[in-house]
């Protein structure tokens, strides 16, 4: 990991989404890594287009508690999401958010990552359901949770027979995005 042996990763949006996925995905990556990990979910009764959040914890070293207390990554796939999570995380999270999304005031430029998650799913890979893999690839690189390889080994675990390259080139387009962003700035 970059700066810390641990994240706190918080990533938020609408049922339907792939925000659980993300986070699972994620997850199952840093296990196949060798470092410890919890994740969790929560989202409303709708479930597909409610409110929906999920968590994953990762560290190199043993944790007890397993809740995200203090997110050092935010992620939000909508306004609402981001509205509503982005209040309250610290000056030294991580707010990753599409860049169709307007970020409010009190997030610093210095900690807001904006970049076109949505429009790289529909209009690169060619399918809008594989931003949460995108997103993926964008987490990974500017995070470095797992090497490239093992992450993609785990978006492959989670993806539907048949949607291998698709889930692939989504990963990639994701990684690339991360890596033209890291380039202009610092994190």
């Amino acid at each position: 990991m970059n700066k810390n042996d641990r994240h706190e990763i918080r990533l938020a949006g609408s049922g339907g989404q792939g925000v659980i996925l993300a986070t699972v995905i994620l997850a199952e990556a840093a296990v196949l890594a060798g470092k410890y990990t919890a994740q969790s979910q929560s989202y409303g009764p709708e479930a597909r287009g409610g409110s929906c959040k999920a968590e994953t914890l990762i560290s190199d070293i043993p944790f007890g508690f397993t809740k995200v207390q203090n997110p050092t990554f935010l992620m939000a796939f909508t306004q609402k999401a981001l509205d509503q999570y982005a209040q309250d995380v610290s000056k030294e999270c991580v707010v990753l958010i599409d860049s169709s999304l307007t970020p409010p005031e009190y997030i610093a430029k210095e900690q807001l990552v904006a970049l076109p998650i949505l429009a790289t799913a529909r209009d690169v890979v060619g399918k809008i359901q594989t931003a949460s893999v995108v997103t993926v690839g964008s987490i990974n690189g500017l995070l470095g949770i797992a090497n490239n390889a093992t992450m993609l080994q785990a978006v492959l675990m989670h993806c539907p027979k048949g949607t291998e390259a698709m889930n692939t080139k989504a990963f990639e387009e994701g990684m690339k995005l991360a890596s033209i962003w890291k380039k202009e700035h610092v994190i």
